[in-house]
């Protein structure tokens, strides 16, 4: 008797193990950490680079036109940044969608920037499919957002939006879709003439390397600045700086330092502006305070900053304008739970789904703007800043083009604790490196 239950106790044991067995096989692999120069995926992005052209147009005329329309939902939906808070419980900052339409006369772009945490696939290619249907007639859409970690959720279809990033909630992306049309509309039909120039301004002790506190940052606010003949004057600036002094826990809509700061301008001197967020990889505001002061105070630092440091203008009188997507292929992704385990690729993949990694690239003259679906550190900055000096290009990188890959960071950082690339490095490890070859070929091609 005793034999045959210690028989059944063995079973049971052996049985148990087995499944635990399975299930870690089943869910968990190795780190592959084969070097991205021997990787088809590498072969095929350097091969996309090299063979799509940039749609390139030249003429003497700078159009431009611009508008922005308040897109807050009439009842309250969940918020989207930190963690999990639900539904906003009153709206701090109303949310808005900013376009600036850009034309030579010969091609016509638009920048659309929205005060969301990102651009999910899915919004980015409703979007498109909303522009294609209505006709407006757009060669090119660039797209970004403010990176506000208070904004609204309601776009992030899938387990992981649902879970954690504010769910899928069909009125709020048929709001976003319908407000996306009327400010491109509007923007369109406002066009004309305008001098096109560049400016760039340096800022102090507002922006902080989250990672390790003595590497290099990007201290910079760039900004491109159009002028109609009425006096007009539009703005599109980037900064570094995450959008994070809103306080972790705060339970109101806002669009966190970047709204402040676009109101800033509106109020002295701009009729619009469009705020995109920069290489804010890596990169944490130095603000005194989280609370709604404390955020509107940082936001005026740096717009008194901005206007105490800025440089000359440059003016941009080439009025060549040029553009292209081009798809980033990667490797399979690498949700890691330790240094060298991993999610099997199919388990991050049911719950993010598809991640649309691409860049697009924009030119308008001498200035470059790269939009990435990766979360770029600013500790690149500084040195691509200097390459694309040196090829003849004022260099802008944005953020959040509707897709999301997740943080870009130098790859010596790779194997160490820190969030940013222990827990949301995805598709590492050797993206330093890959990105930096990749930024410097889409320098090269545009300098030709």
């Amino acid at each position: 008797m005793r034999h045959r239950k210690l028989q059944r106790f063995l079973r049971a044991v052996a049985w148990i193990l087995g499944v635990l067995l399975f299930l870690v096989l089943a869910l968990f692999t190795r780190m592959d950490r084969t070097h991205y120069g021997q990787m088809d995926y590498y072969k095929n992005t350097l091969a996309a680079i090299d063979s799509i052209p940039l749609n390139s147009s030249e003429s003497d005329v700078w159009l431009a036109g611009w508008s922005k329309v308040n897109t807050t939902p009439n009842n309250p939906v969940n918020l989207v940044g930190y963690k999990p808070r639900g539904a906003y419980t009153f709206v701090q900052d109303s949310s808005f969608i900013r376009s600036l339409a850009v034309s030579n006369g010969e091609k016509s772009v638009v920048f659309l920037s929205y005060e969301l945490m990102i651009i999910h696939p899915v919004l980015h290619n409703r979007i498109k499919e909303a522009i294609a249907r209505e006709k407006i007639p757009l060669d090119f859409i660039y797209m970004t957002a403010t990176h506000t970690h208070s904004g609204m959720g309601g776009y992030m279809p899938g387990l992981a939006g649902k879970l954690a990033f504010g769910g899928y909630d069909e009125k709020v992306m048929q709001l976003l879709e319908d407000n996306t049309l009327l400010s491109i509309k509007s923007a369109i039909h406002q066009m004309d003439t305008v001098n096109l120039n560049y400016r760039v301004s340096p800022t102090e002790n507002l922006v902080a390397n989250r990672l390790v506190a003595e590497d290099p940052v990007d201290p910079l606010v760039r900004q491109l600045v159009f002028t109609k003949k009425t006096g007009e004057k539009g703005m599109f600036l980037t900064y570094a700086a995450h959008s994070t002094t809103q306080n972790s826990k705060f339970r109101g809509l806002s669009g966190d330092y970047p709204h402040y700061l676009m109101d800033h301008f509106e109020k002295n001197g701009f009729d619009f502006s469009l705020f995109a967020a920069g290489a804010v990889g890596s990169h944490k505001p130095l603000a005194e305070g989280n609370s709604p002061d404390h955020v509107e105070a940082y936001s005026r630092k740096l717009f008194d900053q901005i206007n105490e440091n800025e440089s000359k203008l440059i003016l941009e009188e080439d009025a060549r304008l040029s553009f292209a997507s081009f798809p980033l292929f990667l490797r399979k992704p690498h949700y890691r739970i330790a240094q060298n385990i991993r999610l099997r690729p199919y388990i991050f993949n049911a719950l993010f789904g598809d991640t649309n990694a691409h860049f697009d690239l924009m030119q308008l003259g001498n200035i470059l703007l790269v939009s990435s679906s990766g979360e770029i550190s600013g500790i690149f900055m500084q040195e691509w800043e200097k390459y694309a000096s040196e090829h003849g290009l004022q260099l802008i990188i944005t953020c959040f083009n509707g897709g999301y890959i997740g943080y870009i960071t130098p790859d010596k950082y790779y194997d160490t604790s820190h969030y940013e690339v222990r827990d949301m490095n995805w598709f590492g490890p050797y993206n330093g490196a890959y990105f930096d070859e990749i930024l410097q070929k889409f320098i090269k091609k545009a300098s030709k």
